[in-house]
């Protein structure tokens, strides 16, 4: 069953309670990739921030169409295709792909609907014409403009003005300045289609109207996208939407922070500074990206450094050893006899793992805190690691931890975190970081295998020598009645 949640709207820049349009339903729109390049770390935010929220709210028991669309048609696309002398629509078809390879290996949720902006010609065609009809558009030297002064409301999202702003469109024609193009007369060499007006191609901010109103109608509950795009883009998606459908367009506005590089500089394609997601998942587990874009509130600018990952991989490490811990405590006692017998630390780790699960959602319900939610589930850990140390947790310990791992299995169905067995995970952490840190694990096998021989003949130096060797090349190993493992240091 649905629940009550709050979110901050942009629109009116303040916490609400949510109220959808249609009961146990939610429409959701997120403004997608210009596929022009490979996908960022920086754009890796919003994807990782609304998978997590589309899964939480299922997981909630809401009915979610969310549609995250495809810009395939814009200037930075036939620029690049220039550069590249491919046609604008190989090019777009070919970022699109590694996109979905992209969110396919970062774990995320395929949307309801992916639309593309070369597939939605006719509605976007016929928004413009009722925009026109309405008069809040006019045709100049056969491209169509969208009359901003025509729209009382505008600056609504933003707080901008109309009389201080100048668009990036810039064209003979325009009647104000602030005016922004709805459909671009054809130039040579660019794409075109056939229009009312003449052949040429959508500006940018039409497609987003005229695709979240194919796919979810013209109002819709939550429309959600990077910080960056609250102006132009979505204060130009109201007035279009709100203008041509005459009624209200998006009830809830939910904007994620940016990754922000030293000094504050926003992490863009643009500027140079950027971290292809491609380049990442070979070096790190996925979900390790996942968690470094989950840290930090949604709504937060979220540092970048050299470290990040490092840091958010070892992060994740701590939790996955309070899992691998847990896991492995037996016993069939009651918990609460368990918890009183084995004194302070079971007790802490029964208290925190009854009460998770109302935390986890206490903090989701809030404007969708990740943060907080994070710091509880690091609050249960260390209680785990610290009960772990008494001498009978292993075997009587089970059902004083069997409230946490349920917990952290409903963590996995909310937010897609610690789903994977804590074996598996390390074993992946391997896999990755072996080439990063520039290891061979057959030396390392090797080299362990030499100094199990040095303890067998009871060569103790050599074997402390090599333990040595490997710790500083990162390698950690552990003596266990089973055998040596090994891991490497985070």
């Amino acid at each position: 069953m649905a629940h009550n949640f709050k979110l901050f709207n942009t629109l009116h820049r303040k916490l609400e309670d949510f109220t959808p349009i249609n009961p146990g339903k939610i429409n959701l729109y997120v403004c997608g990739m210009t596929v022009y390049d490979h996908a960022h770390v920086g754009h890796g935010r919003a994807m990782v921030v609304f998978d997590a929220f589309v899964r939480y709210l299922r997981y909630r028991g809401w009915d979610v169409n969310f549609v995250r669309n495809f810009t395939d048609v814009d200037d930075k696309i036939i620029a690049r295709a220039k550069v590249s002398n491919e046609e604008p629509s190989e090019l777009a078809l070919r970022y699109i792909k590694a996109f979905q390879k992209d969110a396919n290996d970062l774990g995320l949720i395929e949307p309801t609907s992916e639309p593309k902006v070369s597939e939605s010609i006719p509605q976007i065609i016929e928004l413009i014409s009722d925009l026109i009809s309405n008069g809040h558009a006019y045709v100049a030297k056969n491209s169509v403009w969208f009359q901003v002064k025509s729209f009382p409301e505008y600056g609504k999202l933003s707080g901008q003005k109309v009389d201080e702003l100048r668009s990036a469109d810039d064209a003979e024609g325009k009647s104000h300045p602030a005016d922004f193009a709805l459909w671009k007369a054809v130039k040579p060499g660019e794409p075109a289609w056939d229009s009312p007006w003449g052949k040429g191609r959508p500006g940018w901010h039409i497609e987003c109207s005229a695709m979240s109103k194919a796919t979810l109608g013209p109002q819709i509950d939550i429309h959600g996208g990077g910080l960056d795009l609250i102006f132009p883009h979505h204060e130009n998606e109201i007035a279009q939407s709100e203008c041509a459908n005459k009624q209200h367009y998006v009830n809830y506005w939910m904007h994620n922070g940016l990754l922000t590089m030293k000094g504050g500089q926003k992490m863009g394609k643009s500027l140079g500074n950027v971290i292809n997601i491609r380049d990442a998942i070979t070096e790190y587990p996925a979900e390790a990206i996942r968690y470094y874009l989950l840290q930090n509130h949604y709504r937060s600018p979220l540092p970048w450094s050299a470290t990040a990952l490092n840091e958010a991989l070892r992060d994740l490490n701590r939790l996955y050893e309070a899992k691998e811990v847990a896991l492995q405590m037996k016993g069939q006692e009651k918990p609460e006899d368990v918890a009183k017998a084995l004194g302070e630390s079971a007790q802490k780790v029964l208290e925190l793992g009854k009460n998770y699960t109302e935390k986890m959602h206490k903090a989701l319900d809030e404007d969708f805190n990740t943060s907080l939610l994070l710091g509880h589930t690091f609050e249960l850990a260390r209680a785990i690691n610290r009960f772990a140390e008494h001498k009978k947790a292993k075997k009587r310990g089970g059902p004083v931890v069997a409230f946490a791992l349920d917990g952290l299995k409903k963590l996995e169905q909310a937010i897609g975190f610690l789903g994977f067995e804590p074996e598996t995970f390390h074993l992946e952490v391997k896999e990755k970081r072996l080439k990063a840190m520039g290891l061979n694990r057959q030396d390392i096998e090797q080299a362990i295998e030499r100094r199990s021989q040095a303890r067998a003949t009871k060569q103790w130096d050599v074997s402390d020598s090599i333990r040595n060797e490997l710790s500083q090349q990162g390698v950690l190993l552990m003596d266990t009645p089973s055998g040596v493992e090994w891991r490497l240091r985070i």
